[in-house]
């Protein structure tokens, strides 16, 4: 097990600016986050699925931080995703996050659509997650480990502070142990979705215990929301995070 920091937490500065903070706050693992709809230069999805090797040498002259995982945020059409997968191949990472479709979409088109991007992300050696998440089919633990059951070789990423904060708050998410494949955290209460470090209910520390009994030997994301955090403030939670985490590793 160990631990990464994502882009994700410096989504507001310019990529080379996030790496570069995330590696002075002394993590030494990078999760790639990619939302479509933020233009980053050289990595729109649309530019990496086109060439892929550009894309790759645009990520390594941004640092030199070991890539652990990709995490897309936004639907993404789906002719982009084998460039994306050669890509994830070509900088060694093995893990690729990306969002079930938003809830209410049939439970078949979604299996549908997620066996075909199975095949196409085992065929590069990767293993495909989806986050649990808020308004999305993934946002019920239930639903989640359903559709790995029902799609072989789907993985999910555990993402606590959307069970903690959302309609099944209070309720048990164990079941969702078993299909992880990635970890996103932060610290969160039943009416927040982000809060400082510490003033919280996420139980880091039962979470790793539970993973750990089911060998789990991947990542801890620390993956912050900037709208949800004080500029001020947010290099110190990175920091207070990576630090605990540390302690519980």
């Amino acid at each position: 097990m160990f631990i990464a920091a994502s882009t994700g937490s410096y989504a507001d500065l310019e990529f080379d600016q996030a790496c570069g903070q995330i590696a002075d706050l002394g993590f030494d693992r990078l999760e790639i986050t990619l939302d479509p709809e933020v233009d980053i230069p050289g990595l729109s999805p649309r530019e990496i699925a086109s060439d892929p090797e550009k894309a790759v040498l645009r990520v390594r002259e941004a640092s030199r931080l070991s890539v652990c995982a990709l995490n897309i945020t936004s639907d993404l059409d789906a002719s982009l995703y084998p460039g994306m997968f050669k890509f994830a191949k070509l900088l060694r990472i093995t893990q690729v996050t990306i969002p079930s479709l938003e809830l209410g979409a049939p439970f078949n088109d979604e299996t549908d659509r997620l066996k075909k991007l199975v095949i196409l992300a085992t065929q590069e050696g990767i293993r495909l997650s989806l986050k649990t998440q808020i308004g999305r089919l993934t946002e019920d633990p239930h639903t989640a480990v359903e559709l790995c059951q029902a799609v072989k070789g789907l993985w999910l990423t555990l993402d606590p502070s959307h069970f903690a904060c959302g309609p099944y708050r209070g309720q048990s998410y164990e079941m969702v142990y078993e299909f992880t494949s990635h970890v996103h955290l932060r610290d969160s209460t039943p009416d927040q979705l982000q809060v400082p470090v510490g003033l919280g209910e996420i139980d880091y520390s039962r979470i790793i215990t539970q993973l750990k009994n089911l060998n789990y030997n991947r990542a801890f994301s620390v993956d912050l929301i900037p709208a949800l955090s004080e500029k001020e403030a947010r290099d110190l939670e990175m920091r207070r995070l990576r630090m605990l985490l540390e302690s519980l590793l």
